[in-house]
This record gives structure tokens, sequence and C-alpha cells, in this order.
């Protein structure tokens, strides 16, 4: 069994090495598959909203769509 901190490293590797502030949760899922094949998206999801929760990632949202961010990288943020 993956363990969910596995999961995490690797969605917070792809956000950090990521070119782009802003991403989908297909692309987090595809860079989570490549080092973990057998990762249901389910388990991806309940990770990026631990990574949430835990403020290390956010939530962005379009209106039309829901994007995640690495927090810090690329937006500014009021407090």
């Amino acid at each position: 069994m993956l363990m969910e901190e596995d999961i995490k490293k690797a969605i917070m590797d792809f956000a950090e090495k990521s070119k782009k502030t802003k991403f989908y949760f297909k692309d987090m899922e595809k860079a989570v598959h490549k080092v973990m094949p057998d990762v249901k998206a389910r388990i991806i999801k309940k990770a990026a909203t631990a990574l949430i929760n835990e403020e290390k990632l956010i939530y962005f949202s379009t209106g039309s769509s829901t994007m995640y961010g690495m927090k810090g990288k690329g937006q500014i943020e009021d407090h």
C-alpha cells in the first residue's frame, strides 16, 4: 500500500518544479502517476486536500474550473 506521505511528496515535487504557478488536478495526477502508476485519483485528491489543509497548496478558482497552486508561488495573498 502506498503511503499518503509519498503521494504528498510527489505532488510537492511537481508543484516546485512546475513552470506554471497554477495547475489542474489532471496535471498533478499525471505527475504522481509517473512516480507511482497504480495510485487512484481519489487517493491523490485526498493527499492534495491534506496539503491544502496544511497550507502548502492553495485552491485557485476561475469560476468555471478549480486549479491548484503552491502557496506563495506566483500569487499575491491578502492576510
